[in-house]
């Protein structure tokens, strides 16, 4: 595994974690929701840098597409 697929699974495992206690999530709800979303195809997406960014700020456009159906 290269270092941005490390730093991808960091953020998305940390993602998860906040799911699980800002919206109470379950774990498989949580994991669910992550990887299933637009911001995680983003997150994956080498192309926007998405990856350099802290968890708190993906999971800002996770929130946003969660409220809205549109990844922020």
């Amino acid at each position: 595994m290269n270092e941005i697929e490390c730093m991808i699974d960091d953020i998305a495992a940390e993602i998860v974690v906040l799911l699980m206690t800002k919206r109470n999530m379950s774990f498989l709800e949580a994991i669910d929701t992550v990887y299933t979303s637009d911001t995680y195809s983003k997150l994956c997406d080498k192309e926007t840098g998405l990856y350099y960014q802290s968890p708190k700020y993906v999971y800002s456009f996770l929130e946003h597409e969660l409220l809205t159906g549109v990844m922020g």
